[in-house]
């Protein structure tokens, strides 16, 4: 298998490798943002794209995984596992304070009655308190995976201090699945059954044939973002 095989940001990428992605990456963390930047992973269906290049540019990075407490097992067994395989040595669990879950869902049924109360108390409260070190964030974000990410660009502002990086805007689905196969790259076991976008196990479901990527996230709701990167229908710039 070639997990691991070393493919530094000197070298020059075959353009059917996704050297611009790549490219992005590379100056980012090792020039624009150096030491001042993470990547925030789910760990889910596709994640594994952005994990591998990162682990080729450097295994050290910080990433931060949004333990919200309600995630897949699969998720966090796959965690471990991608860990392990690609040597990511900086992955941090972050997610909400016992105080946070104290006040605002001690039963843990939030998300049952306000979904979007649980998302902000489980995942954006806890985003942008371990944020705050940094000037610079990655996510896997891609316009073919829902219309309210139709027009998302490469860099787009987060506050006044920092920014947002989506070095895979511009992928297509057919990228995602080269690039898995020619890194032969574990996929995240619920991909199997269905599943191709994956957040909380209890607003997560399959999605059917012809839906869009995110269908299965919030079903029967009028969500479909948890609130990091929008609200109320519009993409989020204030600061964290």
């Amino acid at each position: 298998m070639r997990y691991l095989a070393p493919n530094p940001c000197s070298a020059v990428i075959s353009a059917d490798d996704s050297a611009g992605a790549f490219g992005r990456l590379c100056r980012a963390i090792n020039h624009e943002y150096s030491g001042r930047i993470a990547l925030v992973s789910s760990f889910g269906a596709e994640a594994i794209v952005l994990l591998h290049m990162v682990a080729r540019i450097d295994p050290a990075l910080p990433v931060l995984l949004n333990e919200t407490g309600m995630l897949f097992a699969e998720t966090l067994d796959y965690q471990r596992e991608v860990a392990a395989t690609l040597g990511l040595s900086n992955v941090q669990l972050i997610g909400p304070t016992g105080d946070d879950l104290a006040r605002g869902d001690p039963d843990g049924a939030l998300h049952r009655t306000n979904a979007d109360a649980c998302c902000h108390l489980r995942k954006v409260v806890p985003l942008q308190r371990a944020l705050k070190p940094y000037s610079a964030w990655i996510t896997g974000r891609k316009r073919f995976q829902s219309d309210t990410r139709v027009a998302i660009p490469f860099v787009e502002p987060d506050g006044e201090a920092r920014v947002k990086l989506n070095p895979l805007a511009d992928w297509l689905p057919e990228d995602i699945v080269r690039y898995m196969a020619r890194h032969e790259l574990p996929r995240h076991p619920l991909v199997a059954r269905g599943y191709r976008s994956i957040g909380c196990a209890p607003c997560t479901s399959p999605v059917r044939e012809g839906e869009d990527a995110r269908a299965g996230r919030w079903r029967g709701q009028a969500k479909s973002e948890c609130g990091i990167h929008f609200a109320n229908g519009k993409a989020v710039r204030g600061a964290a």
